[in-house]
């Protein structure tokens, strides 16, 4: 069986203004998504993995817009900077307060990377992101 990577998460957003600010962060949101290629080169980032939640109308849920994600890879993890790259060229183009993406490996276990908005909010820009990353590993080595 090949080695099999699980790569899954979240982007929140808290919206922040009026009624029409909130609605237009969210909706440019939607818009970096629908940016994405419905079909990418490897490591793969494209618009069928994502997801986000509420409707278009509000432009979310009920105060944080969520944008959830998921895809099963073969074997990422050698390629895993490729993937972060592509990941956060995207965040830099949306509003957010937090992202999480979770990596799970057959053969070096879990990795938890985690992104926190450097003010209270992330606006999209240039600026470099702040990154935390935890790992562990559950079971016996085989």
């Amino acid at each position: 069986m090949d080695n099999e990577s699980i790569v899954y998460g979240c982007i929140k957003h808290l919206p922040f203004g009026d009624r029409q600010q909130r609605q237009a962060s969210c909706f440019h949101n939607r818009r970096a998504i629908r940016t994405l290629p419905e079909s990418d080169q490897w490591p793969f980032l494209s618009q069928d993995m994502f997801a986000i939640s509420g409707d278009q109308a509000s432009g979310g849920s009920y105060q944080t817009q969520v944008i959830h994600f998921g895809m099963s890879y073969r074997a990422v993890e050698y390629e895993w900077e490729h993937w972060i790259a592509k990941f956060e060229r995207l965040l830099k183009q949306m509003y957010w307060v937090g992202a999480v993406v979770h990596l799970e490996t057959d053969f070096s276990g879990f990795h938890t990377f985690m992104w926190d908005s450097a003010d209270d909010y992330h606006e999209p820009s240039d600026e470099p992101l702040r990154v935390r990353c935890e790992w562990s590993r559950e079971g016996t080595m085989v």
